[in-house]
Order: C-alpha cells, then structure tokens, then sequence
C-alpha cells in the first residue's frame, strides 16, 4: 500500500472538510473545500484509497504547498 501526500495548490482558509480518517474515497474524490478571495477550491483525491489523516481544522488558514492530507492508497 502506499501512502500519498495531498498538499494544498493555494493558500486560503480551510472552509469545510469532507471526508475524515477511515473513509474511503476514490481518485479526484472530495476532502476538503477551502476559501481563497471568496472562491470555493476543493481540494480533491489524487488517487483512490482510504483516508488516514486529515492534517488541518476547519477555518485553519493553511499555506501553499502545506500538507492537508494523508491517503493509504
């Protein structure tokens, strides 16, 4: 199995986590949605898997490049 990093493509505010560890989630698959210049970015699943952690909290500011996620894939 291995084990995939999902970093944020922007910088912004974790708006709404989707998924949470244990879930099962399939590639480009939703886990969080996160607010830059009031848009909505979801970040989605590079690929399919189950989600082992979820690095960041609702309403976070987060950075780009910053680890949001962790999948076993």
């Amino acid at each position: 199995m291995a084990v995939v990093n999902v970093k944020s493509e922007i910088a912004g505010n974790v708006w709404k986590i989707q998924s949470k560890p244990g879930d099962r989630i399939e590639a480009d698959g939703e886990i969080m949605i996160l607010e830059s210049m009031k848009m909505e970015i979801p970040v989605l699943s590079p690929k399919a898997g189950v989600i082992r952690e979820i690095k960041v909290n609702e309403g976070e500011a987060i950075g780009e490049g910053q680890l949001v996620a962790v999948i076993d894939a």
